[in-house]
């Protein structure tokens, strides 16, 4: 070590300057999606039903991912900006719809209230969310250049786990608050991730021995950089990502519903903790298994194989359907349940550290960014595609009290594994395999 980083002493350690700050931002913007925890509580307390506040949550990923896309640039040349402009934009969209939230309490069935909300939850909140997630995954990869995976995946990790911290966290506020309890948590919420972001960026610092290009003519665009590749590689990583997520969601949104098919109606809480833990611990375990591979697609292999044989495995055996009642059968719709989980948290850690083998550092935010704008598309499709089918096809019937429609849920399940089927065969043709990383 250098006489200037002994001199440095918290100023040059990875863990101070990039995992910690990198962790306070994703385990502040992760806790949107915690929005089912209070969707309902909105809409009584505005007057208008969960299915119309429901736009809020997707308008939020789609910026999310629209945000990353044409924010990119910005976070590429400066962080600290980037980190800033998170924090600033995500406590304010937080505040902003807890004021909604209480014009709403007093105009109930206002226009402006509800569109107020898709604003600030979703608008505003969804720049937050974009810069937020991007801000820290280039800095990561620089402080741990030899387990980039491991690195992005602890942070990833932390968005993925906010939801499991933040839920008990949100129902004792709703509990306990009182009267207006759900606006009052908005606004408490605003100032705690706030002060939890500003402490990010203040400590987010890349390292002393990396320099960022300067002038545009020095910096090659982003389509310069995708060209050194085949196209095609590009795109079928994009798509590859977007199946995934797709997928995910598609599955996830109908999760405590076949938990519930299969007679554990009493236990859906417990079982929707255990699936968050492996979506968390798929974001951190796949990408720092990723480390030990030549190829990182390899991993998305993996991913679409499991979720692929568990799925017509469960499609076979009509597991959804016929599982209540059936140890062998519940332990198979469980088990599908926690790999999806765990593969769609494993799709977004990789992601970053595959595009660096392919592209290098150098850009590694702007594209980034624009990958994921897949996110923003499968935001608006993958809950949309189970809903529109399960309303369709099927009837709701009662199980051990609880009304489902198990045939809807299972007709999810061939689509969803269809999908996976595409995603493997883009995986296995269109990505190729980097002939070695690419310099740094």
């Amino acid at each position: 070590m250098s006489d200037k980083a002994k001199r440095g002493g918290w100023r040059t350690n990875k863990w101070i300057r990039a995992a910690i700050p990198a962790l306070l931002l994703h385990c502040s913007i992760g806790t949107v999606y915690c929005w089912s925890i209070f969707s309902s509580e909105i809409g009584e307390h505005i007057g208008f039903s969960k299915g119309a506040c429901e736009w809020a949550f997707s308008l939020a990923i789609f910026f999310l991912g629209m945000s990353a896309a044409f924010l990119g640039n910005i976070v590429e040349k400066d962080i600290h900006k980037s980190s800033l402009i998170a924090a600033i934009t995500f406590a304010l969209g937080m505040a902003g719809t807890g004021f909604f939230i209480w014009f709403g309490g007093k105009n109930p069935g206002s226009v402006v209230a509800l569109l107020g909300i898709y604003l600030c939850y979703g608008l505003i909140m969804g720049i937050g969310l974009g810069t937020g997630y991007l801000s820290p995954v280039k800095t990561l990869m620089l402080w741990f250049r030899d387990r980039k995976g491991l690195a992005t995946g602890l942070a990833v990790a932390g968005f993925g786990a906010a939801k499991a911290i933040a839920s008990p966290i949100m129902s004792w506020m709703l509990e306990n608050l009182g009267e207006g309890g759900i606006y009052k948590m908005f606004f408490i919420l605003a100032a705690v991730y706030f002060v939890m972001m500003f402490v990010g960026h203040l400590l987010l610092k890349k390292p002393d021995d990396w320099h960022e290009p300067q002038g545009d003519e020095k910096k090659p665009s982003i389509m310069q950089v995708l060209k050194t590749r085949p196209l095609t590689n590009y795109v079928g990583i994009w798509l590859m990502f977007y199946l995934n997520i797709t997928c995910g969601l598609a599955f996830i949104s109908q999760e405590k519903y076949i938990i519930k098919c299969l007679g554990l109606g009493a236990f859906v809480g417990i079982i929707c903790t255990f699936s968050a833990i492996f979506n968390a611990g798929g974001r951190l375990g796949y990408s720092a298994w990723a480390d030990k591979m030549r190829d990182r697609n390899t991993i998305y292999k993996l991913i679409f194989i499991v979720s692929i044989v568990l799925s017509v495995v469960v499609i076979l055996t009509g597991g959804i359907a016929n599982a209540n009642g059936n140890i062998v059968l519940t332990v198979l719709v469980i088990a599908l349940i926690m790999m999806v989980n765990a593969g769609y948290g494993g799709g977004f850690s990789n992601v970053p550290t595959l595009l660096s083998d392919h592209y290098g550092m150098s850009s590694i935010s702007a594209i980034h960014g624009i990958t994921l704008s897949a996110w923003a598309f499968a935001g608006l499709t993958g809950n949309q595609l189970a809903s529109f089918i399960v309303s369709r096809v099927g009837e709701t019937v009662e199980i051990n009290g609880e009304m489902v429609n198990p045939t809807g849920y299972q007709t999810v399940l061939y689509v969803v594994a269809a999908l996976y089927v595409v995603a493997l065969l883009i995986s296995l043709f269109l990505v190729r395999r980097p002939k070695e990383q690419v310099e740094e």
